[in-house]
């Protein structure tokens, strides 16, 4: 509605749905984010990777995980239900395996709207 300086008020609401919103693969991450976020810091860092996704409905977390621990050697790191974020790792091409898996199989079987994944 105008109020008296003739502008418009507008109210946004965010209503989830299903989609993959963030698919990245940190190659070389530096020790002191396995660090902090509680991973393994036993790893060789010159050929590791972390890789992390957001999804909605956050549930499907536990989806992604199981995919992405299936489809080759990597690590689930964190896997949250309630903020539906996953965190995995291992060799760079593993971890980027495993999140385009995740990625492809949420878009063609599930019909969830992805974004691309995305590196550095």
């Amino acid at each position: 509605m105008d109020n008296d300086q003739g502008q418009i008020r507008v109210v946004q609401e965010t209503v989830s749905g299903k989609e993959i919103t963030l698919a990245h693969v940190i190659g070389g991450p530096e020790p002191i984010i396995y660090t902090k976020l509680g991973l393994n810091p036993s790893v060789d860092y010159g050929t590791s990777a972390l890789g992390i996704m957001n999804i909605t409905p956050p549930e499907s977390a536990v989806i992604a995980s199981d995919i992405a621990v299936k489809s080759g050697a990597v690590y689930l790191g964190f896997a949250d239900r309630f903020t539906g974020t996953m965190i995995i790792t291992g060799e760079i091409a593993d971890v980027t395996t495993a999140i385009t898996e995740v990625v492809e199989f949420f878009h063609d079987t599930l019909g969830y709207v992805t974004c691309k994944v995305t590196k550095r």
